[in-house]
């Protein structure tokens, strides 16, 4: 019997000096290849002369597959048997010492998980990317130890063990060479910040190291001095001084900073038969005799590209000619255009919809395989995927693939549609209550969305359940419904309510939608107090109404939770008294207007206006729940929800049959890392029963909002001062809100 034995790092070798040809071929101790497999890779067939270095080959060809240990081979009577001792598989990976919710992601990145072959090269690797990891998130002398325990499996157990160094926290940035700016300018645009007083606490700087955004911080410098007109300006790599005694550091910059140059003349270099300059030009945002700012250079060059794809030239390339006059310190600038040739669309690639069903994005986009590349559609495409709520950003990126096609790149980052809300309420009259519900705008991934909500005290209980398919089957057809239950004992009567709605919609163009809805309500009214029993509006008994509600709604915002642009408006009317006891007609109006102020100041401010109006006209009989009620949000913030409103003899509420309201809003970032933002607010309204302004109020104030909260819905917080409140008015000062949006 002959051996051949291949044991890393060295091969040995037994010559063989046999003549025999090889008669069979035998593997002991394959697992993860089958024998067929593991023949057609060593090379070797039966009938061939037995020869040691094509052998010897053969070793090395199975060792590159990666999944042995050790490989020998042995020849007995020209029947070769491969002998070979796999690697252990990875039956569980645990990473202790590191942040709980980064774990996944931590795996992720180290490439290692449950189901692998150990392997001690690339646990070798995982030690040392770690480390830099560590190093990366401002840890030094940190340690990162690999244990594996042996199942009885023959498997492996792997715990990567790590223990944290000490964080470096940076006491001083400084701008040496810096005459203009100082680190109070600059500090917003880089990564590593002083650490501040009680930097732990919400919005502070912390001061914490990120060795890994050292070599982006200079980049972020020169970027600001180009943005203030700084055309020669030079920032070098930064130097750390770190004293490890007491884990803190000095960062410094090395700056020239050079003169700030103005713009003299702006002009763009493009074929009149492609477009016309004058066009161009009139949109140009670079402004002459100002400092030059070369965040506006971009983004004349983004207007000039933008204009030129809308006539499907995608691959246009704007070169900006910057001359300088060193001497006076003046720039002009001219947009050399180079068209190129038209664009088609080759394929479209969505990415990061891990959870969201690839049609439910494709019936979004406005942009198609084959068709002509179009800019604008881009944008659109990208408003109507935002507008759904199911993701927290969306890009497109085109690709190119020729110089007459390209591939389009949808990128989406899931937001958290689903939420799950509770809470514990106390009012005088109501007692202690409960609150819950569940909800996900985004089911399953088909863009369905379901909840149902329950309130329940001493004297209310109250649930529902709803529905709504925007696209039908992916159609442009909509279908929504919801089911409720109300009961409440109020102090001078008994209500309870049963009801539900179906509406069926459908999309006209890019941003109108129409629908035709159903209604139908049982209420019953009980233990109507004596004084209340000769008011029309409080008669005990059973009223059923029977509802039907068109509607339509224009909306072409550009987002979900925080719009910047656009408009929507909705108008529907509610018909009740197809059968039943409710007679009626309810006009409803809404415009809502948005403007992002972002383009124009380089401040992400955003401009809201609000006005709505409603109109009951009496056809037989209006229910007093089906009346109009001021106050609160959505209205007039500042007073009791509902309180402004019409009054009896008795002082109770009997409702309006008119009310115009209208809120005027600006909103500006307050901590942009958590995007959380403060508002400040103008509300004024007017209602009344047979005229508008029989109550007029108004109010002002100011508040906190979370559009994209952890809850997965908008949270806000509002300080409201009322503008002309009489004495008999209630009023709510602060209100919370939750899960509602401007």
């Amino acid at each position: 019997m002959k051996k051949l034995t291949y044991t890393l790092p060295f091969l040995i070798v037994v010559t063989l000096y046999s003549e025999d040809t090889i008669k069979d071929i035998k593997f002991d101790g394959l697992v993860h290849i089958s024998p067929d497999i593991a023949k057609e890779i060593i090379g070797i067939k039966r009938g061939e002369k037995i020869d040691e270095y094509k052998i010897d080959d053969s070793i090395k060809k199975l060792y590159s597959q990666n999944y042995f240990d050790d490989i020998w081979v042995e020849e007995n009577n020209g029947i070769l048997t491969y002998h070979v001792k796999e690697k252990p598989v990875i039956s569980q990976v645990n990473v202790e010492g590191y942040d709980s919710d980064k774990k996944e992601e931590a795996l992720k990145e180290l490439n290692i998980k449950k189901g692998d072959l150990y392997d001690e090269r690339k646990i070798k690797t995982i030690k040392e990317k770690l480390t830099k990891k560590l190093e990366s998130e401002g840890y030094y002398d940190s340690t990162v130890e690999i244990e594996n325990k042996k199942t009885k499996t023959g498997s492996v157990h792997t715990d990567i063990k790590i223990k944290k160094g000490e964080p470096v926290y940076i006491t001083k940035v400084n701008l040496i060479g810096a005459k203009h700016f100082d680190y109070d300018d600059i500090k917003d645009v880089v990564a590593n910040r002083e650490k501040q007083f009680m930097g732990w606490f919400f919005g502070r700087d912390d001061g914490k190291l990120k060795a890994d955004q050292l070599k982006y911080d200079a980049e972020r410098i020169k970027e600001f001095y180009l943005e203030h007109g700084y055309l020669d300006a030079k920032v070098y790599p930064p130097t750390l001084k770190t004293d490890f005694s007491n884990y803190t550091a000095e960062l410094t910059y090395q700056i020239e900073e050079g003169e700030p140059y103005r713009v003299g003349s702006v002009d763009v270099d493009v074929n009149p038969n492609v477009i016309d300059p004058a066009l161009l030009r009139k949109k140009l945002k670079l402004p002459k005799g100002k400092l030059f700012d070369v965040k506006r250079l971009r983004k004349d060059i983004g207007m000039i590209q933008d204009a030129l794809s809308e006539k499907g030239y995608a691959f246009a390339r704007v070169v900006p000619d910057v001359d300088q006059d060193r001497v006076n310190h003046i720039v002009n600038v001219t947009y050399r255009v180079q068209p190129n040739q038209k664009v088609y669309i080759n394929n479209i690639i969505i990415s990061g919809n891990n959870r969201t069903q690839d049609s439910v994005i494709r019936r979004e986009l406005y942009l198609a395989e084959g068709e002509p590349f179009s800019r604008q559609d881009l944008v659109d495409s990208m408003s109507a995927l935002r507008r759904t709520g199911y993701f927290n950003n969306v890009q497109i990126v085109p690709k190119e693939v020729s110089n007459d096609k390209m591939d389009l790149l949808v990128k989406v980052d899931e937001a958290s549609t689903g939420s799950i809300m509770g809470g514990i309420s106390y009012g005088t009259y109501d007692g202690f209550g409960v609150n819950a519900g569940i909800s996900d705008r985004n089911f399953l991934g088909s863009g369905i969305e379901v909840g149902t909500t329950i309130d329940y005290s001493e004297k209310k209980l109250r649930g529902s359940i709803n529905f709504n398919n925007p696209r039908l089957f992916d159609s442009l057809y909509s279908l929504s419904g919801n089911i409720y239950k109300k009961d409440y004992d109020y102090i001078n009567y008994k209500e309870k309510s049963v009801g539900g709605m179906l509406s069926l919609g459908r999309k006209i163009g890019r941003n109108w939608h129409i629908s035709l809805g159903y209604l139908y309500e049982d209420t019953e009214l009980t233990d109507v107090n004596e004084s209340l029993k000769n008011n029309i509006y409080y008669q005990e008994g059973r009223f059923i109404k029977s509802s039907l509600i068109p509607g339509i709604t224009y909306n072409n915002t550009d987002d979900y939770y925080l719009p910047r642009h656009g408009l929507y408006t909705s108008l529907s009317s509610e018909f009740a008294g197809l059968g039943g006891d409710s007679k009626f007609q309810k006009i409803h109006f809404t415009a809502k207007y948005y403007y992002g102020l972002e383009d124009r100041f380089d401040i992400d401010l955003i401009l809201r206006a609000k006005v709505r109006a409603s109109i009951i006209n009496d056809k037989g009989y209006v229910p007093l729940n089906e009346k109009l009620y001021m106050g609160g949000f959505g209205t007039v913030r500042g007073y009791r929800y509902g309180w402004l409103s019409p009054k009896d003899d008795e002082g109770n509420l009997k409702g309006a049959k008119k009310m115009a309201t209208a809120s005027f809003e600006v909103s500006v970032p307050l901590v942009k890392a958590m995007n959380l933002r403060a508002v400040g607010f103008y509300d004024t309204g007017m209602t009344g029963e047979d005229k508008w302004n029989e109550i007029k109020r108004s109010s002002f104030g100011a508040g906190i909002e979370w559009p994209k909260s952890p809850l997965g819905v908008p949270i806000s917080i509002y300080w409201s001062k009322p503008v002309g409140e009489k004495d008999s008015d209630r009023l709510r000062k602060v209100e919370f809100n939750l899960g509602r949006r401007f």
